[in-house]
């Protein structure tokens, strides 16, 4: 009897499976006969709106060539007119001959091509009845009007009896025309409601097929899958309550772990701790903690702070530190003595217990940071090492500068006393041995005084120029360097030009304004002195915050290789060139100096405007 019942069942549920499949099977073949027909009526439209399309074009082109038959017919008439006209030169009756050869032909193609087709002009055959028979009745007159052309092309006409000819057809071919070419305009129209017609029925046929393919397949689909969907939501809102359970155990098994992690972490990082009871005494200290404070055995009721340290400083206040009350955690790095005399450095957090008790306990929890303290200790000295250096290359430079500023004047010394001063002399003796009674030696001397005062005064001019200029302090970098450029171009009869590529004239620190004047004042004097130059260019410019003077000249330039350390004293030489680079890096600008023999120099000063802070405040560091 169980075999039974179980055979039935199983009869059944192949049933039921073969019944769910029949079903299915039915429903995917009208599902996809539904498909078919849509697809069918979609791909006759197609078909149906591109053989329209293709007859429309040809309507148009048809109906394009018909209108032209008028619009040609009058050109010929146009062109008759214009070739009986009198007075006309041989040359231009020619073309009008031409043109109007050129026009029949086109005009007898396009009207046999409407009737017969043709394939060059893209016309089909006329077919139709009536158009035929309306271009039966527009023979004759495009007959005549064509003979008569051929006649007048033939220059046969003598008696302008063609022409006549030409013009009285040429109405009626109009009128002709006129009623063909709207014959065709009916015809396009008429073929155009009829495919009007055939999209409605296939358009009502299309929606048809989708209110039964609604009513028959996808309503029961619907409701079937509407069904499956209140199983899934039912099955998901299970599958939701199981995910909070497993959720929640979970988030607890991921807390216990979260508890363990954390006290794997004291137990690996706080092993130097120390318990102590409210008045100070030991309860507990680790062996590591032993071991680093060089401590044994530990007497009963022993304070920590003596097993801290041997320092009695130390002790007072450890002892007053661990036994005062407090509520929240204390943390500070702290020195302690060893019993064996070693200084360590200790990480110190003072944690109370039993906060809601007025005696408490204390747990002590340390971290050794004598490693730390000790390169903290290094990386000062170095700093100080660094400062110091600083300092003493501060002082190395100043010196140089006081050095090149006993040079320069040593130098403006000795260019007034071997100038100025020689030439002074000569005035003087000059002067006091003038003879008056000696008229043409006495006019000899005067001359000879005039250029010899000419000479000193030009000698001043050149001396007091190397001081600072007044419009440097008055009106900037910019007014002083083209003041300069021309003075020395005056003074050295040398062509020293001067080139401002600077939108504006802009003030800055005194301090850089003087340096770079120097430097450039410096740089010409190199090349009018040393150089041999003839031609000096110095261009300045302004962009982006950063000021920029160039100084190029065409002398016979030298190894810059020579300038990249300081001469050991003046009497080397070069002491120029290492005063310009001192003075630049001064103010924090940069010097580039480009030179090769026989090829001239060129020498380069960049400063950003924004060193004006940065050099103000080294100076006030330098000062304090």
């Amino acid at each position: 009897m169980p075999k039974m019942g179980t055979d039935k069942q199983m009869k059944k549920g192949d049933q039921q499976q073969t019944l769910d499949v029949s079903t299915f099977l039915r429903i995917r073949k009208w599902y996809l006969l539904a498909l078919s027909a849509i697809a069918v009526t979609i791909i006759v439209a197609q078909i149906l709106i591109q053989q329209h399309l293709n007859s429309q074009l040809d309507d148009s082109r048809v109906i394009n060539v018909a209108g032209r038959q008028r619009a040609y017919s009058q050109k010929l008439v146009k062109e008759a007119l214009l070739l009986n006209q009198e007075n006309l030169g041989e040359g231009e009756q020619q073309e009008l001959l031409e043109k109007l050869k050129s026009t029949l032909y086109i005009w007898k193609i396009s009207h046999e091509g409407l009737q017969k087709g043709n394939d060059s002009i893209g016309l089909p055959k006329e077919d139709n009845v009536s158009i035929l028979k309306h271009f039966e009745e527009l023979s004759p007159h495009h007959n005549a009007m064509v003979g008569a052309v051929e006649t007048m092309l033939l220059q046969k006409d003598t008696s302008g009896q063609a022409l006549a000819i030409l013009l009285a057809n040429e109405e009626r071919f109009l009128e002709k025309m006129d009623t063909i070419v709207n014959e065709y305009d009916a015809i396009s129209k008429e073929r155009l409601q009829k495919l009007k017609i055939k999209e409605y029925l296939l358009l009502a046929f299309s929606l048809l097929i989708l209110i039964l393919e609604v009513l028959f397949i996808f309503r029961p689909l619907s409701i079937q899958i509407k069904e499956t969907i209140r199983n899934l939501v039912k099955s998901q809102l299970q599958s939701e309550q199981d995910a909070q359970e497993i959720k929640k155990i979970f988030e607890e098994k991921e807390k216990s772990l979260q508890e363990l992690k954390e006290l794997n972490f004291v137990i690996d990082n706080a092993a130097l701790f120390a318990s102590a009871r409210s008045d100070g005494t030991v309860v507990f200290i680790s062996k590591k903690f032993l071991t680093l404070l060089e401590a044994s055995n530990i007497p009963p009721n022993t304070h920590l702070s003596e097993i801290l340290t041997t320092d009695e400083g130390q002790r007072q206040y450890l002892g007053e530190v661990l036994t005062k009350p407090r509520k929240s955690i204390r943390t500070e790095e702290i020195e302690i003595k060893t019993k064996a005399g070693n200084k360590l450095w200790l990480d110190m957090s003072i944690i109370p217990m039993h906060q809601t008790s007025l005696r408490q306990s204390v747990l002590l929890l340390c971290s050794d940071i004598t490693e730390r303290k000790s390169n903290q200790e290094k990386v000062e000295q170095l700093t100080l090492q660094n400062y110091e250096d600083r300092m003493r290359q501060k002082q190395l430079q100043a010196s140089l500068i006081v050095e090149g500023q006993e040079e320069e004047r040593k130098r403006i010394a000795k260019d007034i006393h071997d100038g100025i001063g020689q030439m002074l002399t000569a005035l003087r003796f000059n002067i006091e041995s003038i003879n008056l009674e000696q008229k043409e030696r006495t006019k000899e001397k005067i001359a000879y005084l005039k250029e010899l005062t000419s000479d000193l005064i030009k000698g001043v001019r050149t001396a007091t120029f190397n001081l600072t200029p007044p419009e440097l302090g008055d009106h900037g970098i910019f007014p002083a360097l083209q003041k300069m450029t021309s003075e020395l171009s005056k003074l050295t009869g040398k062509n020293i030009l001067f080139e401002n590529k600077a939108e504006e004239n802009i003030r800055f620190d005194s301090l850089a304004e003087t340096n770079i004047y120097r430097v450039t004042q410096e740089a010409v004097n190199n090349a009018i002195k040393y150089a041999d130059a003839n031609y000096i260019l110095v261009t300045i410019n302004h962009t982006n915050n950063l000021l920029s003077v160039v100084i190029d000249d065409d002398g016979k330039g030298f190894d810059s290789s020579i300038i990249d350390s300081p001469p050991k004293n003046s009497s080397d030489g070069g002491m120029g060139v290492f005063f310009m680079k001192e003075r630049i890096s001064y103010i924090n600008g940069r010097l580039f100096i480009n030179s090769n023999p026989g090829e001239g120099t060129r020498v380069s000063i960049n400063y950003n405007l924004d060193n004006i802070e940065k050099t103000k405040k080294e100076e006030h560091e330098n000062q304090d």
